[in-house]
């Protein structure tokens, strides 16, 4: 849009979330357009934009609910069939709010009706997928909207690409963060190429898609990069989750005995694995809490095997899927206070924006003292916070309406294994 208005010499303001990666802010403003940074989600800068729009007398170009950005985005379907050669299966497409997926069915299906258009959508915002099975168009909660493939993070997909979805999609799949995250790495590996996560998600869904079929596909099977607009200090938090969802890596909690000679023997039943990180803290007691990870090849084939020597000698818990473990825990390790008498653990997620932070503890209220505290900044929309609470186990109906009057993302965490072995 901004390389557009430049191009036509119109001025343009796009209006974004407070959240918006810096790179597409910097790249907006670079080819001459105004931005606009409202709210922390799509709903409020299109109400803001919306409104700029009749208060100036603008024209107001939606990013996906109108005929003519459909056609627009459904030359990629045009793209597709004049490059490729050879019979196609299927072309997957992100789903945000419906125009590329509506734009690229209306096309394809046009000319090749035997190809299958698949949308593919992140576990946590799933709108279409939502809309299609209730045969109407859902509002996801914003309390519960997973913004990390924030691209196309939208509560409500548009009317016009859900009437044209609902006649010419054939199949919508989800998929998760962990997913994402090696989708972005085989991007990247085969084509140096770093895509966001909303850009990632097509070639994730054909990965699990293509992996529920062991018999094979037919003839080829062609995902939609969709964007890179990606901070480049978000990148470690993505390569630390991108071995879980290949399958290249276990995380464990392993118990040991607490005695001279039981860190050796453990690390010999291992044997030549390739480890890639151990936490260990004394913590008194007969036994000891070991996290560790472990490079595999992906396949069941080469972690059976392993787990089955591990669990022959050790009580072991897989925590490979575990977000607590993955997100906090493996940073934290340190052993358990043997002096709190009682505690309450919750995980929280929460807008990546000045004052966040501060709006949640002030939110919490001071009643409860707080006994634990995590926190990381991922480079990411959104920040995540693990925090303990002591003699919150009896009030917490209460507490959990205190946490959602606050607005923002919460899990209770209290009876999760990995805070039993480590915190």
């Amino acid at each position: 849009m901004a390389l557009a208005g430049q191009t036509l010499n119109i001025p343009v303001t796009i209006v974004m979330g407070v959240n918006t990666p810096a790179i597409k802010r910097d790249a907006v403003k670079a080819r001459g357009a105004k931005v606009k940074l409202v709210g922390e989600n799509y709903d409020a800068a299109a109400a803001h934009a919306a409104q700029l729009a009749r208060e100036r007398g603008l024209t107001l170009i939606p990013p996906f609910d109108h005929e003519d950005v459909i056609a627009g985005q459904g030359t990629i379907g045009m793209e597709i069939l004049r490059q490729v050669r050879g019979p196609v299966g299927s072309i997957f497409v992100p789903v945000g709010g419906g125009g590329l997926i509506a734009g690229v069915a209306s096309y394809v299906k046009a000319l090749r009706p035997e190809i299958k258009i698949i949308g593919v959508e992140a576990e946590g915002s799933a709108g279409m997928t939502e809309a299609l099975s209730a045969g109407r168009r859902i509002k996801l909660p914003a309390q519960t909207l997973d913004q990390f493939a924030d691209g196309t993070a939208v509560r409500q997909v548009g009317a016009k690409p859900f009437n044209i979805a609902r006649r010419l999609v054939d199949e919508m799949i989800t998929v998760s963060i962990d997913e994402i995250c090696a989708a972005i790495r085989d991007i990247f590996e085969d084509t140096r190429v770093i895509s966001e996560p909303a850009g990632a998600l097509a070639v994730a869904g054909l990965k699990k898609w293509v992996g529920q079929k062991p018999d094979g596909t037919e003839g080829q099977e062609i995902a939609v990069v969709s964007g890179a607009n990606i901070n480049f200090d978000r990148l470690r938090h993505i390569s630390e989750r991108t071995a879980f969802g290949a399958k290249t890596e276990l995380l464990l909690g392993v118990t040991i005995p607490e005695k001279p000679g039981s860190f050796l023997a453990f690390c010999k039943t291992l044997g030549r694995q390739n480890i890639t990180e151990f936490n260990y803290r004394y913590s008194g007691g007969g036994d000891a809490q070991v996290l560790v990870g472990i490079e595999t090849g992906g396949s069941e084939d080469e972690r059976r095997p392993l787990l089955n020597r591990l669990t022959k000698r050790y009580p072991v818990t897989e925590l490979s899927d575990n977000e607590l473990a993955v997100l906090h825990v493996r940073h934290m390790v340190g052993g358990r206070s043997p002096t709190l008498a009682s505690e309450s653990l919750y995980r929280v997620e929460f807008p990546e924006r000045p004052g966040a932070l501060l709006n949640f503890l002030e939110g919490l209220g001071g009643e409860h003292n707080i006994t634990m505290f995590h926190y990381r900044n991922h480079g990411a929309a959104f920040g995540r916070v693990l925090i303990g609470l002591q003699g919150a186990e009896h009030q917490s109906k209460a507490l959990a309406r205190r946490l959602q009057s606050i607005g923002y993302r919460f899990w209770e965490e209290s009876e999760n294994p990995a805070r039993d072995l480590f915190l």
